[in-house]
């Protein structure tokens, strides 16, 4: 099919996203910032950063990465506007082609279903539909309850479980058998409802006095006496020169990109960063014919036989690494530890990236760059929790092994906030397996109050929580081989920029607090505005948050962490449906 680009006809594959379709035509940036007219194209692949906004059939503000692809699409940069505008001088004219397909869309899309299922109320509600989630609703519906599953993808499997719609074998993914085990309990006995976003959660109490939840949604209002969060994370960067050059994204957006609509990132492309997702990234990308010049490791896995008796107990977990190690090679691929990417070059896309040697303490080797030629780099230091909803909601929050921001839960999942659960990443970084074991046992428990009959044995539980327990002991592991390197900002300049929606530079969050006082992130984020633009602080928040700790000699704090991830608002959603509440 032929989708449109500011006037000139651009191929598209059914099942794409436009931001795909564009990537796939070449196309690598499609809108310039508002303050500083850089060009911004695809960066996290998956709705967080909103570097990807445009025009799509007459509709500005729209993310390209999630927005379908449709026979007839009509989508506009506004670049022939003013200097940094998102917005055309005049409304973009749709052609009858557009026209004609959104008359045929309208007669053919089936009434949504979801409005029943909103007005009538659940006993457990999960938000998020990957490994976590997946297991919490089934869990819980195996177990009698009346279950609901909002999730804001168009199908399930969670960014781990990324899959292109109609796809039937396993393509290579890791425990596709979990997930397709936990999917057919999910279609059968829970009201699975995709492309439902809840853009705000609030605690209620039911005509028992039990607790009780309201979800709002773009699919309508969900009520359920028992929450369970498994809202997931993206990909965490961190800044360093060049970094907001087209062509530079995320791990998570290579493979959303290739997973989700078989469009290579690039020819010969860089995979930097942090921690063991890089290795699926790598040899999924070798795997589809791409040259991967080379995996950099900030980290050292070295570290892992630090603790030997954890290692003893993840023995799938090392056959895992194996396998991706004996794919490397096959493909000559070449993989470095204690490399870094300090700089990325090129003009209007990049071209090449700098990587320097790090020492034992995450310090910058002096005279060991290294100029490296690609034309994409992947880089990424682990991830960042969703955590607008459990914020919103008054959960109790710590800093995780990994440094970022968690919600405290106890062995079952039980969150600070009575009746509300939450497990998987949200929790603490720790991979799907460990998720998986968490969304049962948050399923368990949330069901348990108004289950027909126990959802897990004292056995089974048990047993779920000491696997849980080994598989959260190695995660904590995995952070401390593949932690962020305490000296990165070392090669942050005074023009470095931090935030990529306000173009806010390393200089000016240096200044708020060396020259206006500024002690915490709350206050920089004040005074300089990092985190004041589209994504509100999902991309640059733990950036800022550690900046202003080092700049202020001192640890960070959750609440420097907190100042990113509190919003009234979980997701942008339109005045309409914020109307109708």
């Amino acid at each position: 099919m032929t989708i449109e680009f500011d006037g000139r006809p651009v191929p598209a594959e059914p099942s794409q996203s436009v931001g795909a379709a564009l990537w796939s035509a070449g196309i690598r940036s499609w809108r310039t910032t508002r303050i500083g007219g850089a060009p911004r194209g695809i960066f996290c692949g998956i709705g967080a950063c909103f570097d990807c906004l445009a025009i799509i059939d007459g509709k500005p503000g729209q993310r390209a990465c999630l927005a379908a692809a449709r026979p007839g699409t009509v989508v506009s940069s506004g670049l022939g506007g003013a200097p940094g505008s998102a917005r055309p001088a005049t409304p973009p004219a749709r052609s009858k082609a557009f026209a004609a397909a959104s008359e045929a869309r309208a007669r053919s899309e089936a009434p949504n279903r979801s409005g029943a299922l909103a007005a009538a109320r659940h006993d457990v509600a999960v938000v998020g539909a990957g490994p976590a989630g997946l297991a919490a609703a089934a869990t819980a519906a195996l177990a009698g309850c009346r279950v609901v599953l909002l999730d804001s993808a168009p199908a399930p499997g969670g960014q781990f479980w990324r899959h292109r719609e109609g796809e039937a074998g396993n393509h290579g993914y890791r425990d596709w058998s979990v997930f397709s085990g936990l999917r057919s309990i999910v279609e059968e006995r829970v009201d699975y409802i995709a492309g439902a976003t809840v853009w705000f959660a609030g605690a209620e109490r039911a005509p028992t006095s039990q607790p009780g939840f309201a979800l709002h949604t773009a699919a309508g209002r969900f009520e359920a006496e028992r929450l369970v969060l498994a809202t997931g994370a993206y990909d965490r960067a961190l800044p360093f020169p060049g970094w907001d050059l087209p062509g530079v994204v995320t791990p998570g957006a290579a493979q959303a990109l290739l997973k989700g609509s078989g469009v290579a990132l690039g020819r010969e492309v860089v995979v930097a960063g942090a921690g063991p997702f890089l290795l699926p990234v790598a040899v999924a990308l070798a795997d589809a014919g791409i040259r991967v010049v080379g995996v950099y490791e900030a980290g050292d896995p070295g570290g892992y036989l630090s603790r030997p008796g954890t290692l003893a107990t993840a023995a799938a977990k090392l056959g895992e690494a194996a396998g991706y190690a004996a794919a490397l090679a096959r493909h000559r691929v070449p993989y470095r530890v204690r490399r870094i990417v300090v700089a990325a070059h090129g003009t209007g896309s990049v071209s090449g990236v700098d990587i320097a040697r790090l020492d034992r303490h995450g310090q910058l080797v002096p005279g060991s760059i290294e100029r490296v030629r690609c034309d994409a780099v992947a880089v990424g230091y682990g991830f960042t929790a969703n955590l607008e909803l459990a914020l919103s909601l008054g959960c109790s929050t710590r800093v995780g092994a990994d440094g970022g921001l968690a919600v405290m839960v106890n062995a079952d999942g039980q969150t600070s906030v009575p009746g509300l659960f939450a497990a998987g990443e949200v929790t603490g970084v720790g991979g799907a397996l460990l998720a998986v074991a968490e969304g049962e046992l948050a399923g368990a428990a949330a069901a348990r109050v108004v289950a027909t009959e126990p959802a897990l044995s004292r056995r089974e539980l048990a047993a779920l929580r000491r696997r849980g327990a080994r598989l959260r002991e190695f995660a904590e592991a995995m952070h401390g081989a593949h932690t962020v390197p305490a000296g990165w900002t070392a090669w942050l300049e005074e023009t470095t920029i931090v935030c990529r929606c306000e173009d806010v530079t390393y200089g000016r969050i240096v200044q708020a607090v060396t020259d206006l006082g500024a002690s915490d992130a709350r206050t920089v984020k004040l005074l300089a505005r990092p985190g004041m633009g589209w994504c509100q602080g999902r991309v640059c928040g733990f950036a800022t948050a550690n900046v202003t700790a080092m700049l202020c000699g001192r640890a960070v704090r959750p609440a420097d962490l907190a100042a990113f991830a509190h919003r009234p608002l979980a997701a942008p959603v339109p005045l309409g449906d914020l109307a109708q509440g």
